[in-house]
């Protein structure tokens, strides 16, 4: 889609992005592309991941996107550098909104839910402790979230069972707020409010991202969350379309339609309606 805002993430994680997106600025044209015959990337080594960002940001080139949002965590933390380089178009990512987010909170401790690829990577580490040396950052990797996720198990015995696992190093540490550092994670908010005490803030650095775009398509029209619409809104997956609508559904309210692309062909898609 030519001119478009481009999102990409491995799966449905990014929809967290589009819909803080769309709330803000309901009339742009977005292009979305989910990665899901390489899903999940949190599992993979940094140079698998730099290989994949390369990739992916060759075929938005094609499609003539206006500018690129990173709605992934762990190409952010390990290829962003790669995408700045290549895109010949501005470069949104999660980490640097996070930092800032943390930047206005009277915090000591904070800690990060993330891939195992992002965890190793340190990068919110380096970036939020760049902005302010005082603060204290806690990484934990969470290998087991995203798959869960993506099999639609957000309310199940599992989920729960690795929300404990994750969140008791945190909690242990005493940790005054805790960075959803993958964008799959805002869909199980409700599962870590449970385990959480009431006093440790969550953020969510889509919606510092969101923010940052003001600075590309001007004053938001809402600033505050709102029904979205996908009428201006492509989406596209690298495999499983049927799959990727119905899990969709949950967080855009609708079974969007959704083509399957590949990304070594410019422009080959094929559609797939719900």
């Amino acid at each position: 889609m030519k001119n478009s805002l481009a999102l990409f993430d491995s799966g449905v994680g990014g929809i967290t992005v589009l819909r803080q997106l769309l709330g803000r600025h309901p009339e742009v044209s977005c292009l979305y592309l989910a990665d899901c015959a390489r899903l999940p990337y949190g599992n993979k080594s940094p140079f698998e991941i730099r290989v994949i960002a390369e990739e992916i940001v060759g075929w938005l080139k094609d499609q003539k996107v206006a500018a690129i949002l990173m709605a992934c965590n762990t190409t952010n933390s390990l290829a962003f550098d790669i995408v700045k380089n290549l895109a010949e178009v501005p470069v949104f990512g999660l980490i640097g909104a996070a930092a800032e987010m943390l930047q206005q909170k009277p915090i000591e401790r904070v800690g990060v839910l993330s891939t195992p690829a992002t965890a190793a990577s340190g990068a919110y580490r380096k970036q939020i402790v760049c902005i302010n040396p005082d603060i204290s950052v806690l990484e934990v990797g969470c290998a087991d979230f995203v798959p869960l996720i993506e099999a639609g198990l957000l309310d199940d015995q599992q989920i729960r069972q690795a929300a404990f696992k994750y969140l008791r190093p945190l909690i242990d540490q005493r940790v005054e707020a805790i960075v959803l550092g993958c964008t799959h994670y805002p869909l199980i908010i409700p599962v870590l409010r449970e385990i959480l005490p009431e006093n440790v803030d969550l953020i969510d650095p889509a919606i510092g991202l969101a923010q940052n775009v003001d600075s590309l398509l001007g004053v938001a029209i809402h600033k505050a969350p709102q029904p979205i619409s996908l009428e201006n809104t492509k989406i596209c997956v690298t495999s499983d379309p049927v799959g990727f609508s119905e899990r969709a559904f949950k967080w855009l309210g609708m079974r969007p339609k959704v083509d399957l692309v590949s990304l070594r062909k410019e422009a080959c898609f094929f559609g797939i309606n719900k």
